[in-house]
Protein backbone atom coordinates (compact mmCIF):
# COMPACT_ATOMS: atom_id res chain seq x y z
CA UNK A 1 0.00 0.00 0.00
CA UNK A 2 2.76 2.43 0.97
CA UNK A 3 4.64 1.87 -2.53
CA UNK A 4 1.47 2.38 -4.19
CA UNK A 5 0.98 5.96 -2.40
CA UNK A 6 4.73 6.59 -3.31
CA UNK A 7 3.83 5.61 -7.05
CA UNK A 8 0.79 8.22 -6.70
CA UNK A 9 2.61 10.35 -5.75
CA UNK A 10 5.58 10.44 -8.07
CA UNK A 11 3.16 9.87 -10.99
CA UNK A 12 1.34 13.04 -9.80
CA UNK A 13 4.50 14.76 -9.68
CA UNK A 14 5.62 13.88 -12.80
CA UNK A 15 2.10 14.80 -15.08
CA UNK A 16 2.21 18.18 -13.13
CA UNK A 17 5.88 18.79 -14.52
CA UNK A 18 4.85 17.68 -18.15
CA UNK A 19 1.75 20.28 -17.62
CA UNK A 20 4.10 23.02 -16.41
CA UNK A 21 4.11 24.77 -19.82
CA UNK A 22 0.22 24.69 -19.48
CA UNK A 23 0.02 25.97 -15.86
CA UNK A 24 2.27 28.66 -17.11
CA UNK A 25 -0.34 29.26 -19.80
CA UNK A 26 -2.63 30.86 -17.48
CA UNK A 27 -0.25 34.11 -17.25
CA UNK A 28 1.35 33.99 -21.17
CA UNK A 29 -0.72 32.64 -23.84
CA UNK A 30 0.81 35.16 -26.27
CA UNK A 31 0.81 34.94 -30.26
CA UNK A 32 3.29 36.40 -32.09
CA UNK A 33 3.03 34.68 -35.52
CA UNK A 34 1.11 37.83 -37.19
CA UNK A 35 2.66 40.29 -39.45
CA UNK A 36 0.13 42.93 -39.45
CA UNK A 37 -2.55 44.11 -37.14
CA UNK A 38 -6.05 43.71 -39.06
CA UNK A 39 -8.28 45.78 -36.11
CA UNK A 40 -11.95 45.21 -37.54
CA UNK A 41 -10.84 43.02 -40.80
CA UNK A 42 -9.28 40.72 -37.73
CA UNK A 43 -10.95 37.30 -38.60
CA UNK A 44 -10.22 35.85 -35.24
CA UNK A 45 -11.49 34.89 -31.96
CA UNK A 46 -12.34 38.31 -30.27
CA UNK A 47 -12.43 39.22 -26.45
CA UNK A 48 -15.82 40.26 -27.18
CA UNK A 49 -18.42 40.85 -29.16
CA UNK A 50 -19.50 44.15 -30.09
CA UNK A 51 -22.17 45.56 -32.52
CA UNK A 52 -20.70 47.18 -35.74
CA UNK A 53 -22.00 50.71 -34.98
CA UNK A 54 -19.30 51.13 -32.21
CA UNK A 55 -16.82 52.58 -35.48
CA UNK A 56 -13.59 54.29 -34.50
CA UNK A 57 -13.01 57.10 -37.65
CA UNK A 58 -9.72 56.12 -38.87
CA UNK A 59 -7.80 59.29 -38.16
CA UNK A 60 -8.55 58.58 -34.86
CA UNK A 61 -6.78 55.29 -34.46
CA UNK A 62 -2.86 55.50 -34.13
CA UNK A 63 -0.80 52.41 -34.41
CA UNK A 64 2.65 53.09 -33.38
CA UNK A 65 5.55 51.89 -31.73
CA UNK A 66 7.85 52.53 -28.21
CA UNK A 67 10.84 51.70 -26.81
CA UNK A 68 11.54 49.61 -23.49
CA UNK A 69 14.90 47.76 -22.18
CA UNK A 70 14.71 44.41 -20.96
CA UNK A 71 17.83 42.60 -19.65
CA UNK A 72 19.66 45.19 -21.72
CA UNK A 73 18.26 44.89 -25.07
CA UNK A 74 16.20 47.35 -26.54
CA UNK A 75 12.73 45.97 -27.51
CA UNK A 76 9.84 47.23 -29.71
CA UNK A 77 6.73 47.19 -28.47
CA UNK A 78 3.73 47.57 -30.27
CA UNK A 79 0.59 49.85 -29.15
CA UNK A 80 -2.57 51.51 -30.42
CA UNK A 81 -3.96 54.67 -29.23
CA UNK A 82 -7.36 55.66 -30.01
CA UNK A 83 -8.18 59.51 -29.75
CA UNK A 84 -7.23 62.72 -30.58
CA UNK A 85 -3.42 62.98 -30.28
CA UNK A 86 -3.64 66.61 -29.39
CA UNK A 87 -5.82 66.46 -26.31
CA UNK A 88 -3.66 63.86 -24.37
CA UNK A 89 -2.11 66.94 -22.76
CA UNK A 90 -5.73 68.32 -21.82
CA UNK A 91 -7.85 65.31 -21.66
CA UNK A 92 -8.36 62.15 -19.59
CA UNK A 93 -6.75 58.65 -20.97
CA UNK A 94 -7.60 55.26 -20.23
CA UNK A 95 -4.58 53.38 -20.18
CA UNK A 96 -6.13 49.19 -20.94
CA UNK A 97 -3.94 46.63 -20.02
CA UNK A 98 -5.45 43.58 -21.73
CA UNK A 99 -5.55 39.91 -20.30
CA UNK A 100 -3.14 36.52 -21.29
CA UNK A 101 -4.56 35.56 -24.73
CA UNK A 102 -3.14 36.52 -28.07
CA UNK A 103 -2.61 39.96 -29.29
CA UNK A 104 -4.17 43.51 -29.21
CA UNK A 105 -6.40 42.91 -32.04
CA UNK A 106 -8.11 39.88 -30.04
CA UNK A 107 -8.83 42.93 -27.41
CA UNK A 108 -9.50 45.38 -30.12
CA UNK A 109 -13.31 45.60 -29.25
CA UNK A 110 -12.72 46.34 -26.27
CA UNK A 111 -10.61 49.22 -26.76
CA UNK A 112 -13.58 50.36 -29.37
CA UNK A 113 -15.93 49.83 -26.92
CA UNK A 114 -13.85 52.10 -23.95
CA UNK A 115 -13.32 54.66 -26.62
CA UNK A 116 -17.36 55.13 -26.79
CA UNK A 117 -17.89 55.95 -23.15
CA UNK A 118 -20.42 58.61 -23.11
CA UNK A 119 -19.53 59.55 -26.94
CA UNK A 120 -17.13 58.42 -29.25
CA UNK A 121 -13.57 60.10 -28.70
CA UNK A 122 -14.56 61.70 -25.21
CA UNK A 123 -11.51 59.74 -23.69
CA UNK A 124 -8.43 58.88 -25.17
CA UNK A 125 -7.64 54.79 -25.08
CA UNK A 126 -4.18 53.62 -25.07
CA UNK A 127 -3.41 49.59 -25.61
CA UNK A 128 -0.26 47.74 -26.01
CA UNK A 129 1.12 44.39 -26.73
CA UNK A 130 3.05 43.06 -24.03
CA UNK A 131 6.67 41.54 -25.57
CA UNK A 132 6.30 38.37 -27.10
CA UNK A 133 2.39 39.11 -28.05
CA UNK A 134 1.22 40.33 -31.46
CA UNK A 135 4.49 42.54 -33.02
CA UNK A 136 5.84 43.31 -29.66
CA UNK A 137 9.71 42.20 -29.52
CA UNK A 138 10.92 39.71 -27.21
CA UNK A 139 9.30 37.15 -24.65
CA UNK A 140 6.82 38.10 -22.30
CA UNK A 141 7.59 37.68 -18.54
CA UNK A 142 6.62 39.01 -15.39
CA UNK A 143 9.14 41.84 -14.95
CA UNK A 144 9.12 43.27 -18.55
CA UNK A 145 5.10 42.93 -18.31
CA UNK A 146 5.41 46.06 -16.28
CA UNK A 147 8.64 47.72 -17.95
CA UNK A 148 6.34 47.97 -21.20
CA UNK A 149 3.14 49.81 -19.33
CA UNK A 150 5.76 51.93 -17.69
CA UNK A 151 7.22 52.73 -21.55
CA UNK A 152 3.30 53.44 -22.36
CA UNK A 153 3.20 55.41 -19.48
CA UNK A 154 6.30 57.51 -20.69
CA UNK A 155 4.67 57.45 -24.30
CA UNK A 156 1.53 59.75 -22.56
CA UNK A 157 3.98 61.91 -20.37
CA UNK A 158 5.75 62.82 -23.27
CA UNK A 159 2.53 64.00 -25.04
CA UNK A 160 1.22 65.52 -21.90
CA UNK A 161 -0.37 63.74 -20.06
CA UNK A 162 -0.44 64.07 -16.11
CA UNK A 163 -1.28 61.72 -13.15
CA UNK A 164 -4.66 63.52 -12.34
CA UNK A 165 -5.76 62.69 -15.76
CA UNK A 166 -4.81 58.94 -15.83
CA UNK A 167 -7.27 55.90 -15.58
CA UNK A 168 -5.83 52.42 -15.60
CA UNK A 169 -7.36 49.57 -16.67
CA UNK A 170 -6.62 46.20 -15.81
CA UNK A 171 -8.26 42.95 -17.49
CA UNK A 172 -7.44 39.39 -16.58
CA UNK A 173 -3.44 39.38 -17.15
CA UNK A 174 -3.71 42.97 -17.04
CA UNK A 175 -4.72 43.32 -13.44
CA UNK A 176 -1.27 42.78 -12.49
CA UNK A 177 0.82 45.90 -14.64
CA UNK A 178 -2.21 47.80 -13.34
CA UNK A 179 -2.37 47.26 -9.82
CA UNK A 180 1.51 47.37 -10.13
CA UNK A 181 1.47 51.16 -11.21
CA UNK A 182 -0.72 52.32 -8.63
CA UNK A 183 1.20 50.81 -5.66
CA UNK A 184 4.59 51.62 -6.75
CA UNK A 185 6.40 53.92 -7.55
CA UNK A 186 9.02 53.21 -9.70
CA UNK A 187 6.52 53.65 -12.22
CA UNK A 188 6.59 57.07 -14.38
CA UNK A 189 2.91 58.32 -13.76
CA UNK A 190 0.58 57.54 -10.66
CA UNK A 191 -2.53 56.75 -12.01
CA UNK A 192 -5.62 58.71 -10.48
CA UNK A 193 -7.91 55.70 -10.69
CA UNK A 194 -8.07 51.62 -10.78
CA UNK A 195 -10.02 49.59 -12.73
CA UNK A 196 -9.83 45.48 -12.27
CA UNK A 197 -12.13 43.51 -14.19
CA UNK A 198 -11.81 39.79 -13.55
CA UNK A 199 -8.08 40.33 -11.82
CA UNK A 200 -6.31 37.32 -9.93
CA UNK A 201 -4.94 37.22 -6.65
CA UNK A 202 -1.86 35.71 -7.29
CA UNK A 203 -0.02 33.13 -9.17
CA UNK A 204 0.09 30.79 -6.42
CA UNK A 205 -3.65 31.43 -5.74
CA UNK A 206 -3.67 30.33 -9.55
CA UNK A 207 -1.88 26.86 -9.51
CA UNK A 208 -3.51 26.15 -6.94
CA UNK A 209 -7.18 26.30 -8.32
CA UNK A 210 -5.09 24.42 -11.47
CA UNK A 211 -3.25 21.71 -9.66
CA UNK A 212 -4.01 18.58 -7.90
CA UNK A 213 -1.32 19.00 -5.34
CA UNK A 214 -1.01 22.17 -2.79
CA UNK A 215 2.55 22.60 -4.04
CA UNK A 216 4.47 26.17 -3.83
CA UNK A 217 3.61 28.02 -7.05
CA UNK A 218 7.30 28.69 -8.22
CA UNK A 219 7.92 25.04 -8.77
CA UNK A 220 5.35 25.57 -11.35
CA UNK A 221 5.87 29.12 -12.57
CA UNK A 222 8.81 31.82 -12.31
CA UNK A 223 6.17 35.11 -11.74
CA UNK A 224 5.67 35.63 -8.58
CA UNK A 225 2.31 38.46 -8.81
CA UNK A 226 0.82 39.25 -5.53
CA UNK A 227 -2.21 41.29 -6.26
CA UNK A 228 -4.03 40.65 -3.56
CA UNK A 229 -0.50 42.22 -1.38
CA UNK A 230 -0.53 45.18 -4.13
CA UNK A 231 -3.76 46.26 -4.18
CA UNK A 232 -3.51 46.92 -0.25
CA UNK A 233 -1.20 49.96 -1.07
CA UNK A 234 -3.32 51.57 -3.59
CA UNK A 235 -5.10 54.80 -1.83
CA UNK A 236 -7.02 55.86 -5.07
CA UNK A 237 -10.64 55.33 -6.28
CA UNK A 238 -10.95 51.59 -7.57
CA UNK A 239 -13.81 49.95 -9.48
CA UNK A 240 -13.67 45.95 -9.45
CA UNK A 241 -16.17 44.11 -12.09
CA UNK A 242 -15.86 40.09 -12.09
CA UNK A 243 -18.48 37.70 -13.68
CA UNK A 244 -20.13 35.63 -10.51
CA UNK A 245 -19.49 32.49 -13.22
CA UNK A 246 -16.16 33.11 -13.70
CA UNK A 247 -14.66 29.75 -14.16
CA UNK A 248 -10.63 31.01 -14.89
CA UNK A 249 -10.08 33.03 -12.23
CA UNK A 250 -13.00 32.27 -9.46
CA UNK A 251 -14.64 35.05 -8.21
CA UNK A 252 -14.31 33.94 -4.71
CA UNK A 253 -10.86 32.99 -4.46
CA UNK A 254 -9.37 36.07 -6.94
CA UNK A 255 -11.51 38.60 -6.93
CA UNK A 256 -13.42 39.20 -3.86
CA UNK A 257 -9.84 38.21 -1.89
CA UNK A 258 -8.40 41.21 -3.97
CA UNK A 259 -11.49 43.40 -3.86
CA UNK A 260 -11.43 42.89 0.29
CA UNK A 261 -7.87 43.87 0.22
CA UNK A 262 -8.25 47.54 -1.08
CA UNK A 263 -8.85 49.58 2.27
CA UNK A 264 -7.92 53.65 1.41
CA UNK A 265 -10.24 55.99 -0.71
CA UNK A 266 -13.09 54.97 -1.86
CA UNK A 267 -13.89 51.38 -4.20
CA UNK A 268 -17.47 50.18 -5.58
CA UNK A 269 -17.88 46.36 -7.17
CA UNK A 270 -19.87 45.33 -9.70
CA UNK A 271 -20.38 41.29 -9.27
CA UNK A 272 -21.83 39.95 -12.50
CA UNK A 273 -25.01 37.42 -12.74
CA UNK A 274 -24.14 34.92 -15.44
CA UNK A 275 -21.18 36.36 -16.19
CA UNK A 276 -17.94 33.81 -17.16
CA UNK A 277 -14.59 35.30 -17.52
CA UNK A 278 -14.83 37.38 -21.12
CA UNK A 279 -18.34 38.59 -21.18
CA UNK A 280 -18.64 40.57 -17.92
CA UNK A 281 -19.69 43.75 -20.26
CA UNK A 282 -21.85 41.38 -22.58
CA UNK A 283 -23.97 40.22 -19.22
CA UNK A 284 -24.02 43.36 -18.02
CA UNK A 285 -25.42 44.83 -21.16
CA UNK A 286 -23.07 47.00 -22.97
CA UNK A 287 -24.79 50.15 -22.48
CA UNK A 288 -25.22 50.08 -18.66
CA UNK A 289 -21.66 48.50 -18.75
CA UNK A 290 -20.63 51.59 -20.09
CA UNK A 291 -22.07 53.56 -18.10
CA UNK A 292 -20.81 51.95 -14.89
CA UNK A 293 -17.00 53.10 -16.35
CA UNK A 294 -17.86 56.25 -17.25
CA UNK A 295 -19.71 57.07 -13.82
CA UNK A 296 -16.46 56.14 -11.93
CA UNK A 297 -14.47 58.15 -13.89
CA UNK A 298 -15.89 61.03 -13.22
CA UNK A 299 -17.12 60.72 -10.11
Amino acid sequence: MKNLQIFCVIGSLFVLTACRKRLDSFLFNNDNSIIEYKLDSYGGELALDIPIDYLVPNNDIHLFEYQIEDEGEDLNISAIFVGDLNKISSDTVILYCHGNKDHMDHYWPRQKLLSHLGEQGRFGVLMFDYPGYGLSEGEPTEQNMYESTNGAMKWLKNNGLSDDRLVIYGYSLGSAPATKSVGDQSFVLSPSKLILEAPFASSSVMVQDASILNMPASYFVNTKIENAEQIKKCEVPFYWLHGINDDFLSIESHGRTVYKNHSESWKQKNEVPGANHSDVPTFMGLEVYSDSILSFITK
